[in-house]
């Protein structure tokens, strides 16, 4: 099933901020023919000037909203002068009462906000806007440190989506293509843009290992077999007969080709398919402890806050 998207755009608009998403799921339509349209769209066509003055051509604000499944507003200077902007605000109140997702990148949750669709929600934006957006919108949940926010539907509510900046908007719209169709969809996007697949919900950078994710690498294969059954021990001994080499050679091998130890490779992809879990609502913590391989809550939480400096519950939506 297509989803088709309506980009958002005002006079002023960050170019980055839809180049990065469109190229996510231009990448992923080539993955999965079909699953992904997109149109430029704004309240003033037939075209926007960025704030790089390059003039975007789009269509009109749809009237037809049955057609849209998902709507995301892009950010960028502009975006002050966009949240005075009548029709704009009219239509994406419109949006969010027919079913579509609604989503920002950047500063374009500012958008979102003046238009009414964040109030008594969480959300984010950029960095820079932060203080702004507290002032003028007291009624969402800012979350000013996280990569990307997704609030579920509920109540009749859309399901929201928010991100932290420009490239965060990449982040986003690859949890978007893993929520869509799969993770393995989403890490061969990520590998095609040469992008982390994900990072933690702070600023900070997590690696999730995707130099271990080349299909050319020596252990590619093998890497691939533990993060589709984490649940096993996959000690250096396992490992290493499945690789069809001694321990010690496993060892020192995996460790010149990724730079860490077979141990420390195993925690970061449990860690990594954890948070994964609950940051898409998977209801038990101990399940997903299990799931992922950790044998209990403590010992996930333990790698948490090694790995990511945060506890398992603060990745829950």
């Amino acid at each position: 099933m297509t989803c088709r998207i309506a980009f958002v755009l005002f006079p002023g608009f960050q170019q980055l901020d839809l180049a990065g998403p469109m190229a996510v799921f231009e990448v992923a339509q080539r993955a999965r023919p079909g699953s992904y349209d997109w149109r430029l769209v704004a309240s003033a066509p037939p075209a926007v000037r960025s704030s790089a003055g390059v003039a975007w051509p789009v269509q009109g604000l749809p009237r037809r909203l049955s057609d849209l499944d998902l709507v995301m507003v892009i950010g960028g200077d502009g975006v002050d002068a966009a949240c005075r902007d009548a029709v704009l605000m009219r239509w994406l109140q419109r949006a969010s009462r027919s079913g579509a997702r609604i989503a920002s990148i950047c500063s374009g949750s500012l958008v979102l906000a003046a238009a009414g669709l964040l109030d008594h929600r969480a959300a984010t934006t950029h960095w820079s806007r932060g203080r702004q957006f507290a002032t003028d919108h007291p009624d969402v949940r800012l979350q000013p440190d996280r990569i990307y926010v997704r609030e579920p539907a509920r109540r009749g509510l859309p399901e929201l989506w928010t991100s932290a900046g420009m490239t965060a908007g990449i982040d986003l719209c690859l949890a978007l293509v893993a929520h869509d169709h799969s993770e393995d969809v989403a890490r061969e996007a990520a590998r095609q843009l040469v992008v982390e697949r994900r990072r933690p919900g702070g600023q900070s950078q997590f690696s999730p290992l995707l130099e271990l994710q080349r299909p050319d690498g020596r252990f590619a294969a093998l890497l691939d077999e533990v993060r589709r059954d984490l649940r096993q021990p996959h000690g250096v001994e396992d490992l290493a007969a499945r690789a069809c080499m001694s321990p010690r050679h496993f060892a020192r091998c995996f460790r010149d080709e990724t730079g860490a130890t077979p141990a420390q490779v195993v925690e970061r992809l449990r860690v990594e398919a954890a948070r994964a879990a609950l940051e898409g609502g998977a209801a038990s913590v101990l399940r997903v402890a299990e799931d992922c391989g950790f044998g209990n809550a403590e010992r996930m939480r333990r790698a948490f806050v090694r790995r990511l400096g945060r506890p398992p519950a603060a990745f829950r939506p």
